[in-house]
């Protein structure tokens, strides 16, 4: 028997990543007959592709999303941190803050004082604690001087889908401007917290497989009926993001393959009262994986609006914002400036959002810096 194609590339792979990458929104008691389902394949070549995509580190993690910018205080950081010690600053952030999920050596080549915050990080501390307090204690722990938190006031678009966008023209777009999701941190009871623990961790290779949560129902103490319960309670509030296989789009996998190779991070400063109807038309570029309204400030040349585009080539993520840099001036919105930040080194992890640890964390923390 041959070895299963792991590439992203292989034609039965891309068809299920198509599907499988964003494309199953909210809480599936069944996920991988739905993708099954939704990619016309048989339910044992679902299981046994994303296994061996696992396995070889093409997929780099399989697992339900939360939207957890409803789930806990996040924002997105920049820091400022000096040359000699910004290496061991991102591999702290990384390796030892579990509230830290990306983490990404930025540059660009627009002289404005933002240029010196080359380390950017998404962040979240669970709700009733503060995003600067943790924010002040990693100035300690790592030797960063100063930092920028840019909380997202509205989200315009979340997912992934590298697989998917590979075929996307610059320009092309919904048929509607995006709907900003709003932001708003809702309280949960410890019952919901520990289903809410089990349902978010990631698969193991064996745990793909249908039915998929019995297990995790049992890890719960509850019994399937109540798992799903719970579950699907959370979605209709809005707290569940999809099931997803993440790509490992920095990495090279086994064969040596990289999804992508450019991230960018673009920037817009459109006109204040104007954020929601240029966030709606800049998010409905399906080129974008993600697109927000978060406040830049003086730092950053007031930009209001952020959004992100990966891709193999740099020349042609640049047509994509292009494209988007054109509609906005077909339809009147202006930008008083706008910019890309290129990423460098990155490192991605799920961040914690339990209550449950994080004060136990800040003590450990705490008692290192009295070493």
């Amino acid at each position: 028997m041959g070895m299963v194609p792991f590439e992203h590339a292989d034609p039965i792979n891309a068809r299920i990543l198509t599907v499988s990458e964003d494309k199953i929104s909210g809480f599936a008691r069944q996920p991988f007959l739905e993708i099954s389902r939704r990619a016309d394949l048989p339910l044992e070549t679902i299981i046994e592709r994303i296994q061996a995509m696992l396995a070889a580190g093409t997929i780099r993690r399989v697992r339900q999303t939360l939207l957890a910018t409803n789930l806990a205080e996040g924002a997105l950081v920049a820091w400022k941190v000096p040359a000699d010690k910004l290496d061991a600053a991102f591999d702290f952030l990384f390796q030892n803050d579990p509230y830290s999920g990306h983490v990404v050596l930025r540059s660009t080549d627009a002289h404005i004082p933002g240029e010196a915050y080359k380390l950017w990080t998404t962040l979240k501390v669970p709700a009733g604690h503060s995003l600067d307090a943790h924010c002040q204690l990693l100035c300690r722990l790592t030797g960063a001087e100063a930092y920028r938190i840019m909380p997202a006031k509205g989200i315009f678009a979340l997912g992934v889908g590298h697989v998917r966008r590979k075929s996307i023209q610059p320009g092309d777009r919904t048929a509607a401007p995006a709907e900003m999701h709003v932001v708003g941190t809702v309280k949960l009871t410890d019952h919901e917290w520990k289903i809410l623990t089990t349902l978010k961790r990631e698969f193991t290779t064996d745990e793909i497989r249908e039915p998929t949560w019995n297990a995790r129902a049992a890890e719960a103490g509850v019994d399937l009926e109540e798992f799903y319960r719970v579950a699907e309670s959370l979605a209709e509030r809005k707290l569940i993001g999809r099931f997803s296989t993440f790509l490992e789009h920095v990495k090279p996998n086994q064969a040596g393959t990289r999804v992508t190779r450019f991230n960018a991070l673009f920037h817009w400063a459109v006109p204040p009262g104007r954020e929601i109807e240029a966030g709606s038309e800049i998010g409905r570029h399906e080129a974008l994986t993600h697109c927000y309204w978060r406040e830049g400030g003086p730092e950053f040349n007031n930009v209001n609006i952020m959004a992100v585009a990966h891709g193999t080539d740099k020349d042609r993520v640049l047509e994509h914002k292009a494209a988007i840099d054109r509609h906005l001036e077909d339809i009147g919105i202006p930008a008083s400036y706008t910019n890309v930040f290129w990423g460098g080194r990155s490192e991605i992890k799920p961040s914690e959002i339990s209550p449950l640890t994080y004060q136990a964390w800040v003590a450990e923390q705490a008692e290192t810096l009295k070493c």
